[in-house]
């Protein structure tokens, strides 16, 4: 998923809302409008013959052919790896508890503001590259994922201070690029490129992490004989 574009269906039956919502999407970095439907039948249709599924549908609740939230629920009962987010002028608080109640994504009403759009699909796209990258998540990561705002989740409170030349940010990224490291671990050199950092800067957080047993180091032999020290996470 991650560095991949997310293909998105936009199902509205008004023309001109459709190309500006397109228009909309297609500014935001890894979002592509594949298709627009403008009728229930021919998003159906359209879902049932394309050889590669959609990831993100946006669609409207008044739609010609269907009646309410028919559309809504025959695609959430036939194609419920699909997310939804509900572009819409209902305002009316049953449909937007039985939509919620169906899993959708987010709920933007009509007309559309760019700004808050943009947002949701920044936060779609983060929510994505995070399920695909981990296998395990913390709760402070699923609270992230589900919405809550920072200052709603506790943060973790720890008896000792960080040594000097140690921030909580990079140690963050760090970590977390040591857990989704493979059982040959990373270099020093290898850590500097993924977090952007100095190798001398990421040799100094990962002998930090060895100190306070949350990483192992080992030597081992590269191509040319020379032996490098490689870590990897205690705690993946």
């Amino acid at each position: 998923m991650l560095g991949e574009t997310i293909s998105v269906l936009i199902v509205e039956d008004d023309f001109r809302v459709a190309e500006i919502n397109r228009q909309f999407v297609d500014q935001v970095d890894d979002f592509h409008v594949v298709h627009i439907a403008k009728t229930g039948e021919a998003a159906i249709s359209y879902l049932k013959n394309s050889p590669i599924l959609p990831q993100l549908i946006l669609l409207d609740v008044y739609m010609p052919d269907k009646e309410g939230l028919s559309l809504f629920w025959e695609i959430r009962k036939s194609y419920f790896e699909i997310d939804i987010m509900m572009i819409t002028a209902a305002k009316e608080v049953e449909t937007i508890q039985e939509t919620l109640q169906g899993g959708i994504f987010d709920y933007v009403v009509k007309p559309v503001d760019f700004v808050r759009l943009e947002k949701a699909l920044i936060r779609y796209r983060n929510q994505q590259r995070l399920l695909t990258s981990r296998e395990e998540l913390e709760q402070v990561e699923i609270d992230q994922l589900i919405g809550l705002p920072k200052e709603a989740i506790p943060q973790k409170v720890t008896s000792e201070k960080l040594p000097k030349g140690i921030d909580q940010l990079t140690l963050d990224k760090i970590k977390d690029v040591l857990r989704m490291s493979d059982e040959l671990g990373v270099t020093a050199l290898q850590m500097g490129e993924q977090v952007g950092v100095s190798r001398s800067t990421a040799r100094r957080y990962l002998e930090h992490l060895v100190s306070t047993k949350e990483a192992e180091a080992q030597l081992k032999y590269g191509e040319i004989g020379r032996p490098e020290r490689r870590y990897s996470s205690w705690t993946k």
